[in-house]
């Protein structure tokens, strides 16, 4: 078996080539020489149309143009009516995201899904370039570059960001031979680089810049970019195939193919070799000039593959590939490996041969890396049986290898289930396991998705321990379009039977697409098993469902969503209706309010007096006449008696609605009439010292002033008690030291407050003679004891507190000294003598 497969290689110098056929194309009547054809990387689609160039043979086919697209095993996905405007078809190539792109002469750019339909949102180059109309283009997996009739280039370096910039100007007066683009993840600036060949040099274009390369190795008719983006392979005038560096300092190797005219069709296989197509021979170059010929007696299309070339012909879809190590290591024909030898030996076990053992024995040392080997080999297979005969060869060698790990066995035999699923006839994805790593399996199941192979990608999803999220999201958004005559509750069961089998997946993104195809009632319903309200909230505010927008937002404790859907019941419904909604929802009606009272008082007295609470608006009333007193500007003038006073009146009026605030009524009738009345004074006397002061700081202002007849009038209209009024007075004269007045005051009739406030003033003031004159009218020998030690004077402190026999006052007062020695001993006999005759 070993010789068979090896019997099939071809060598390259060092290096062992193999060419297998992967799919026998299932199209029919498909001549490729006929058609533009564009092949997706990855084993992705095969899209053709015909090539308008090429003549139509009479009667065997329409005379009108479709844009065909296959899978990889030539099975029909899509047909569509080519009729776009734009004049001819240019150039059309496969983006990472599988989107055809076909660019026509104008320089339009339609883009299309592997189902054909069209993207609302194409691309455009710009008018300059329309203008100029289109004569080439390179497409690439992110981007693509086109050279106009006028020779000037114009780029797309990001799809995902579609901005046509133009490139520097190379000033050519004939179009070049050949141009070739490095993309911009291989260039030290990071921008996008075209090589352009004119002459016999190769010209570097950037979007700033134009860079003679200065070589003389043209002209060039064919460049081609290596997968890693470190070499160039070109095709001169002369026949000769070139290796070079990308900045062209180097020359690796160098091929003469004694051909006169250019290859149709020039790649890299891997990093090691290059292709070169002419009608039926393919040519394989290796590095050191050997070569490999490949007859082909009908039109062939190369697809470059990270790891090899696929090679697409009428009849069949082939993969051209250097053969791995470790499948040379195994295959190749003397091979002693050890490798080699434990597939052997499973081969003997099969036969019950002891021979088996012995080469177990004599690879035990390397049994390890032989394992390893053997696994390796079957993940670069296509042929199933291929791949469980050396999985089985690395189970055997397994049971005597105790270092080796157990998961690469394992993860290799999940790898191998997946690929040969998606490499079946019927799915047409023929990965190698090599641009399996590279895609990796998200993407796979994406693309699965897309393809509407959703149950395949599931079962992928759930084999790999991957989300079955984004799965089953396609997949009910799709059927929710094709089940248009099926009733919602139906629906809804067939669904939710589905989506439950992943947990905290987003129902509400299922439900807005029903809800943009127009089924609303079962967006409703779906929306019932979202359980996180951030998403739920938004779409049902989209649907015209506020209230219970409003309500599942509250049932979240948001607040956040809560003003989200306050804010948006309050856009969308009239003044009423927003009331009420809000109205029977304390936590919405509590953050509306406090929202409002900050930033829409009008609104606020509205709501307050639609629900029947008056005083709830003559709050905010008196708030908003609190706002002219802090604006300094507003505080004084006629501004007072205008808006202020008339919003306080109009709190008040809204106060006596009810009975329940009949105090708060009165108060704030009052506020207003103090409020004139100290604006009056105000304006009286020059200075704005009285507005927003108490009844009482204003008394106690006016008579400082001398004002006695407005302070008595103040206490009449505002009924201040006659204790207070004392209080207000003697503190208000002793701080102007209108001592006289004070004096005068007293001997109007006895206080009803005693003459202790007089002393208390006087002395706070330092006015202690003055202080004196009340001090021996306390009748209390203890206000008059405190009184004297307040001033100091430690003789009659001590006369007065004798009098009163308190003990305790006595101590009291001498802690009041201090260090004096003096008065400490004095208060110390007083005590001691009345302890004698048993006071206090």
């Amino acid at each position: 078996m070993a010789i068979s497969i090896a019997a099939e290689w071809n060598e390259l110098y060092n290096r062992f080539y193999r060419k297998q056929e992967i799919y026998t194309m299932c199209w029919k009547n498909v001549d490729l020489s006929r058609h533009k054809v564009a092949c997706a990387r990855f084993g992705g689609p095969i899209a053709i149309i015909r090539d308008e160039s090429k003549m139509v043979q009479l009667r065997a086919e329409s005379a009108r143009a479709k844009l065909l697209i296959f899978s990889s095993s030539g099975k029909l996905l899509s047909s569509v009516a080519w009729d776009r405007p734009g004049g001819r078809l240019i150039s059309m190539g496969w983006t990472d995201e599988e989107s055809l792109l076909c660019v026509m002469h104008d320089g339009t750019v339609f883009q299309y899904n592997y189902r054909g339909e069209l993207s609302t949102s194409q691309l455009s180059l710009g008018q300059e370039c329309w203008d100029q109309g289109v004569a080439d283009c390179v497409i690439w997996g992110t981007g693509l570059v086109v050279l106009t009739e006028k020779n000037q280039l114009f780029s797309i370096p990001d799809l995902e960001n579609p901005q046509a910039i133009k490139l520097a100007d190379p000033h050519l007066e004939e179009p070049p031979h050949c141009f070739a683009v490095i993309e911009p993840q291989y260039t030290l600036s990071g921008s996008l680089e075209v090589l352009i060949a004119v002459g016999s040099t190769v010209l570097m274009v950037d979007a700033d810049s134009v860079q003679d390369q200065t070589v003389s190795i043209g002209p060039l008719q064919k460049m081609t970019l290596s997968p890693n983006g470190n070499f160039l392979a070109c095709f001169s005038h002369d026949g000769r195939l070139l290796v070079v560096t990308t900045d062209f300092s180097k020359t690796l190797s160098e091929f003469t193919t004694e051909s006169a005219l250019p290859p149709e069709q020039l790649v890299w296989c891997g990093v090691d070799s290059v292709l070169l197509y002419w009608e039926e021979m393919l040519l394989m170059v290796g590095p050191y000039g050997d070569f490999v010929k490949y007859p082909y007696d009908e039109p062939v299309v190369l697809i470059p593959e990270c790891d090899g070339v696929r090679v697409l012909s009428n009849m069949y879809m082939e993969f051209l590939q250097r053969v791995p190590d470790s499948t040379v290591s195994i295959f190749k024909i003397g091979s002693t490996s050890p490798a080699a030898m434990l597939y052997d030996a499973l081969d003997h076990f099969d036969k019950r041969s002891a021979k088996a053992d012995e080469n177990i024995r004599l690879i035990h040392d390397s049994l390890a890396d032989a394992v390893e080997d053997c696994i390796d080999a079957a993940g670069q297979e296509y042929d199933i049986a291929q791949q469980r005969t050396l999985l089985r060869a690395a189970a055997y060698g397994r049971a005597f290898c105790r270092k080796f790990h157990r998961d690469r066995f394992q993860d290799m035999c999940r790898t191998l289930r997946v690929l040969n699923a998606v490499r079946q006839f019927e799915i047409g994805i023929p990965l190698s396991i090599q641009q399996f790593k590279e895609l990796t399996a998200p993407v796979l199941i994406a693309r699965l998705v897309n393809s509407h192979r959703h149950l395949l990608a599931l079962r992928i999803s759930e084999y790999l321990d991957l989300s079955k999220e984004v799965v089953l999201l396609h997949w009910s958004c799709e059927k929710i379009k094709a089940a248009s005559d099926v009733p919602d509750p139906a629906l809804l069961d067939v669904l939710v039977e589905k989506l439950k089998l992943c947990p905290g997946i987003s129902y509400a993104t299922v439900a807005a697409d029903a809800h943009q195809n127009g089924r609303q009632k079962l967006a409703a319903l779906l929306l019932d098993y979202e359980p996180r309200a951030s998403e739920q909230v938004p779409l049902l505010t989209s649907m015209g469902e506020e209230e219970r927008a409003l309500v599942k937002a509250i049932e979240s404790g948001d607040t956040d969503l809560v003003y989200f859907s306050i804010f948006h019941n309050w856009r969308q419904q009239t003044v009423t209706e927003f009331f009420r909604i809000i109205q029977g929802k304390p936590l919405a009606r509590d953050l509306f309010i406090s929202y409002a009272r900050q930033n829409e008082p009008e609104v606020l007295k509205k709501f307050y007096m639609s629900i029947g609470q008056p005083q709830g608006a003559a709050e905010v009333l008196l708030r908003e006449s609190w706002g002219y007193s802090q604006n300094l500007e507003q505080r004084s003038g006629s501004a007072l008696q205008g808006p202020r006073l008339k919003l306080i009146e109009q709190a008040s009026e809204l106060y006596a609605h009810t009975k329940e605030h009949t105090f708060e009524s009165k108060a704030t009738e009052e506020q207003a009439k103090l409020l004139k009345l100290q604006q009056e004074l105000e304006i009286a006397t020059g200075q704005p010292i009285f507005v927003d002061s108490s009844v009482s700081d204003t008394i106690r202002t006016c008579i400082s002033l001398g004002n006695h007849r407005t302070a008595q009038r103040i206490r009449v209209e505002f009924k201040v008690p006659d204790k207070r009024f004392y209080w207000l007075k003697v503190f208000a004269l002793a701080t102007a030291k209108q001592w006289d007045a004070l004096e005068k005051f007293s001997k109007e009739k006895k206080p009803p407050i005693g003459f202790k406030p007089f002393v208390e003033a006087c002395i706070e003031e330092g006015a202690t003679e003055e202080a004196l004159k009340y001090v021996i009218k306390l009748s209390d020998p203890h206000e008059r004891a405190e009184a004297y030690a307040r001033m100091g004077m430690v003789k009659e402190a001590a006369e007065a507190a004798s009098q009163a026999k308190d003990s305790e006052l006595l101590g009291r007062l001498k802690s009041t000294f201090g260090q004096n020695t003096a008065a400490g001993a004095l208060f110390d006999t007083l005590r001691d003598r009345l302890s004698l005759t048993g006071g206090g």
